[in-house]
């Protein structure tokens, strides 16, 4: 998040500022970016989740352009295998189909399926339970978010943005404005403006500015594993009504994910893997729902964060109601690979024009947490 906008800010003819990103690790290795599992969709359930992600697949099919056609640039695709959400009950297949609705006004390729409808297409799904499906097969599906993310980076820093392997330990707030921020190793500095990007940290990093962020790390696991007989077709990131999910890998490998039991806070730091997931939850569920994968064998395992918005699973993001030159870039529970080139475009369109000029993403404003707007995004897996 902080390099997307890092980047919007250095593409803007309208911003004459500098910009400064500080990271505490610059190996990257503990954040989210790194743990993500690289996937895009368009399967929410608000309109406006919908078109940031479209924003974002359009930019990732055309980031060389986007980047000015520079030839060191990659010219990235989707792999387009879809989303498949299975519905067990008529409740939820209730619910995707309002999802649908949603989806189609919004331009989405999004497609409702009969159990019969999955089984001729997917024939090595177990379907007895399942009720209906939703799946688009239409930039839903795997990208190279790293590439995205090296890129970003990369070309901020040819353009002059200064990046800063160090931590914000406080901020200085002075007359309801963001003076400056204390650093670790002791350095003030001044800004006009300071952009919370602190991924799970952010409810840490805002509350130095003295302001309540709901923002909380919680643990995601996932695994990496081959199969004894692999599946004759690509396989959609399988969304199980478990709460379990599954996707095609490449190379005859497939990556599940998921989380069990309470949905706690966990530390910032925790990343322990509780290997014993896989066999007493994972593996089970995973067999049940695709009986090819009785047969597997686990290659690669870890735990990742997400940065979860407690209240309503949405994005926070433009200034504080009170201390306007403080922004927010926080709380995408899940979604924020695939939302950092829409939202970093319309944080730079903020610090540019003091408005969004593209994408109107006022809704996710910090207020709304206060005045009872809120919307619950239903799709978070």
């Amino acid at each position: 998040m902080g390099s997307a906008a890092a980047w919007f800010l250095s593409d803007s003819d309208s911003f004459d500022g500098s910009v400064l990103v500080v990271d505490r690790d610059m190996s990257f290795a503990q954040t989210a970016t790194a743990h993500s599992t690289s996937c895009i969709r368009q399967q929410f359930s608000t309109d406006l989740n919908v078109r940031i992600s479209q924003f974002g697949a359009d930019f990732v099919k055309n980031m060389r352009s986007y980047m000015g056609g520079d030839a060191r640039v990659p010219e990235l695709t989707i792999r387009s295998f879809g989303y498949m959400y299975l519905a067990d009950t008529e409740a939820f297949a209730e619910d995707l189909r309002e999802r649908h609705a949603v989806q189609v006004a919004a331009g989405a390729a999004t497609r409702l399926m009969s159990r019969e409808e999955i089984a001729e297409a997917y024939p090595f799904y177990a379907l007895d339970d399942i009720v209906l499906g939703s799946i688009n097969t239409v930039d839903e599906g795997y990208y190279d978010s790293m590439a995205v993310f090296e890129w970003m980076r990369r070309q901020a820093r040819d353009r002059g943005v200064s990046y800063l392997e160090n931590e914000v330990m406080d901020i200085s707030v002075v007359d309801n404005r963001v003076a400056s921020v204390t650093l670790a190793t002791g350095e003030v500095i001044a800004c006009g403006h300071v952009v919370n990007a602190s991924g799970p940290r952010a409810a840490r990093t805002a509350a130095m500015a003295g302001v309540a962020l709901p923002v909380e790390p919680r643990k995601r696991y996932s695994w990496i594993f081959t199969a004894e007989t692999p599946l004759d077709r690509d396989l959609p990131l399988t969304i199980d009504p478990s709460g379990l999910h599954v996707r095609e890998n490449g190379g005859g490998t497939y990556q599940a994910g998921g989380h069990f039991g309470a949905d706690d806070a966990v530390d910032f730091d925790d990343f322990a893997m509780d290997h014993a997931l896989w066999e007493n939850e994972a593996w089970p569920l995973l067999a049940t729902r695709i009986p090819q994968f009785e047969a597997v064998k686990l290659t690669h395992s870890w735990a990742g964060h997400y940065e979860m918005n407690t209240v309503d699973y949405n994005a926070i993001i433009g200034p504080h109601p009170e201390i306007g030159n403080l922004l927010f870039l926080n709380g995408f529970s899940g979604h924020g690979l695939q939302q950092a080139p829409a939202m970093g475009r319309g944080i730079a369109e903020w610090l540019s024009f003091g408005a969004y000029r593209s994408l109107d993403l006022s809704a996710f404003h910090f207020d709304r947490l206060q005045n009872d707007t809120a919307r619950v995004e239903l799709a978070v897996i």
